[in-house]
């Protein structure tokens, strides 16, 4: 019987260890950076102030240490260093683009949320009445001191330099509004006020901060109160940044290349973006009009991995679309079907042939700048092509190569004529090959591509491969990897990369070390999959 008491004692005992055990644990992962990798989406705070109509905004869950802490925690030991300076590069950047210095203004006291929208001037509203065009940041504080202390020291200096000041109050909260000069900018319109004592909002002029409180109070009228916001929360499920684009906006600030006709246009865009490891993750879904509606996965796996395997040399692009001839009567789809098969830079029309009569599935390489498509024997077949070709001036022949029987494509082309007065001479360029390989065929440029298909040891695709299968998205109807440089030139022609670059004061992308993407749809909607990688070992 005198045991019990000592069991109880002792069972207490454990429970209390493992209690604050697990109060320890928590509140060291509550403060740990790697916790930004399972942020749950949630309305932010500051969409409560953003119109619904507004074209651009974005949305950050942490404060400005918790991404170079995250970066410096999971680079590899000799490269910290280096990658805590180039996010903290990025950083200090963007809010300076703000007019904002984050080490002397903001890092004693700023925490999540950071809001930033933009806001588009128009001819107005259905009452007639012009809206501004502008911006608002909205900036969260650990206590209200910070907040406070932040307000008086930004209107203190902006007063000593000159600045008349109007102190007014709107909807009960105080507004400080004048013409100032941010960092380093020219004198302009600016309005502030305080939240709840812990949400700064800055706004370029008073007519623009009116506007943010105005919305504020009416849940239909802002971008947390609309239904299909809450909807695309749901559906992305964690992140740690949030964007979101207005249809006329994806062009102008995202730049994507959008068709001309309104009717196959894309609706808006909500991204999410969380680090994964070393790498990026981006999720995001795209408005589509119905009949603009990806294919299904119904295509034949098997034929898929069988293309896979075939390649036995790693290749520095290699992509996997599901239904190429039903994707590339997509408007919006076709400039990126064209750039992952090659047939955006092709000498001559046999990939462009051959993506437009593939049911799928359709493998497409590269290595170097030639362009590779696997697909099954029969679809499409050689005789499918040949009135297309014939009357682009292709000429039919067969030809063997080492082994090989090939059925190859040129066409007669006359060279110059010399200085010397003689006559030019034809050539035939080669501008496509055929090779049926059992129930698959291989069509290339270069006859140097044999080698990718004819090898004793099966190497597969090499890191590309496992790039596209740590999306977890093997029923896409649209995948795409790259490896570190091929992946560095196309994010070098990508305008918002363009605009990060300038931010940071300088290069991005010598960490890069591969990009993969994912296409799926459904009715009105596409969703995109994708993962940049930095780093090494």
């Amino acid at each position: 019987m005198k045991a019990r008491p000592f069991l109880a004692v002792l069972l207490a005992l454990v429970l209390v260890v493992f209690g604050l055990g697990l109060c320890g644990w928590w509140l060291v992962w509550q403060r740990s950076a790697l916790r930004l990798q399972r942020l749950p989406l949630v309305a932010p705070r500051a969409a409560q102030f953003v119109p619904r109509d507004a074209p651009l905004s974005f949305h950050l869950f942490s404060d400005g240490d918790q991404p170079l802490d995250y970066a410096r925690a999971v680079a590899p030991p000799r490269q910290r260093r280096q990658a805590a300076a180039a996010v903290g590069r990025l950083r200090d950047g963007a809010f300076a683009a703000a007019g904002l210095d984050y080490e002397t203004e903001l890092r004693s006291w700023l925490a999540s949320p950071v809001g930033l929208a933009l806001f588009e001037a128009d001819a107005g509203d259905a009452a007639g009445t012009p809206r501004r065009g502008g911006w608002l940041l909205a900036l969260g504080s650990r206590d209200d001191d910070g907040a406070r202390q932040f307000l008086q020291r930004f209107w203190q200096t902006r007063s000593l330099a000159g600045t008349d000041l109007q102190i007014s109050t709107y909807r009960g909260l105080g507004l400080i509004s004048g013409r100032g000069a941010l960092l380093g900018q020219v004198p302009m319109p600016l309005a502030t006020a305080l939240v709840d004592d812990d949400l700064v909002l800055i706004a370029s002029g008073r007519g623009v901060l009116e506007q943010a409180l105005d919305v504020s109070q009416i849940p239909e009228l802002n971008q947390a109160g609309q239904a299909s916001f809450q909807e695309g929360l749901r559906r992305l499920g964690t992140g740690t940044a949030l964007l979101q684009a207005a249809p006329g906006a994806l062009e102008r600030w995202l730049g994507l290349p959008l068709p001309a006709a309104a009717d196959q246009r894309p609706g808006g865009l909500l991204l999410a973006l969380r680090p994964e490891g070393r790498s990026l993750r981006l999720s995001a879904l795209l408005g589509l009009p119905p009949e603009m509606a990806l294919p299904v996965f119904a295509g034949d796996a098997g034929l898929g991995r069988e293309l896979l395997a075939a390649l036995h040399r790693p290749v520095s692009s290699l992509a996997l679309v599901q239904d190429p001839a039903t994707i590339a009567t997509i408007p919006l789809l076709q400039p990126l079907l064209a750039r992952l098969t090659g047939a955006a830079d092709a000498a001559g029309p046999v990939p462009a042939l051959v993506v437009g009569s593939d049911g799928g599935p359709l493998l497409a390489a590269a290595r170097g700048d030639h362009w590779l498509l696997g697909t099954a024997a029969d679809r499409p077949e050689a005789s499918a092509l040949e009135a297309a070709l014939a009357a682009d001036g292709l000429i039919a022949a067969p030809l063997e190569v080492d082994g090989h029987p090939l059925l190859v494509w040129t066409r007669l082309q006359a060279v110059p004529g010399r200085r010397d007065g003689r006559s030019g001479q034809l050539q035939a360029p080669l501008l496509g090959w055929r090779w049926q390989k059992g129930g698959q065929a291989w069509w290339g440029e270069s006859l140097g591509q044999l080698d990718s298909l004819d090898g004793s040891e099966t190497k597969g695709a090499g890191r590309l491969q496992e790039q596209l299968e740590d999306l977890a998205v093997p029923e896409a109807a649209l995948q795409w990897a790259l490896d570190g440089p091929r992946a560095r030139d196309l994010l070098a022609g990508w305008r918002p990369w363009q605009r990060l670059t300038a931010l940071a004061g300088g290069p991005l992308s010598e960490p890069v070390t591969g990009l993969a993407l994912a296409l799926q749809g459904e009715p009105g909607v596409l969703t995109v999959e994708a993962r940049l990688d930095f780093g090494g070992s």
